[in-house]
């Protein structure tokens, strides 16, 4: 399976993106697509994931502003993200698995495709 993103770029603290993934092909019958990001000189981390059956989860410091989203007829997975902060300037990379719970924060367990660049000015 291969993953495209896209919906990254510029945009001002407070503002909104959308960012969207396309999987080539169905991952399986049971898998979870995540979003991760790295910013510069750090490693990559947790941001959000969906799972089979349309169970979400986010890291701390994104739930509440950001929001996941599928669409299964269209391998598509979205992250929509609002009242953008400086900090959240990264590349993201959507990923797609089948961690068990316990580590789907861990982007070991994930394919990745490209990322794209979300820079936020302050």
């Amino acid at each position: 399976v291969q993953l495209q993103a896209f919906g990254g770029g510029l945009v001002q603290a407070g503002g909104s993106l959308r960012l969207s993934c396309t999987a080539s092909g169905r991952p399986g019958s049971r898998y979870t697509m995540g979003w991760f990001r790295q910013a510069p000189g750090k490693e990559r981390e947790f941001v959000a994931a969906i799972r089979t059956g349309g169970y979400t989860y986010y890291s701390d410091s994104v739930k509440e502003r950001f929001a996941i989203s599928g669409d299964s007829a269209k391998n598509t997975v979205y992250l929509q993200m609002n009242s953008l902060k400086y900090e959240d300037t990264a590349v993201y990379y959507c990923g797609v698995g089948n961690p068990i719970l316990s580590a789907m924060r861990d982007p070991q367990h994930y394919s990745w495709g490209q990322g794209t660049l979300v820079t936020v000015s302050s």
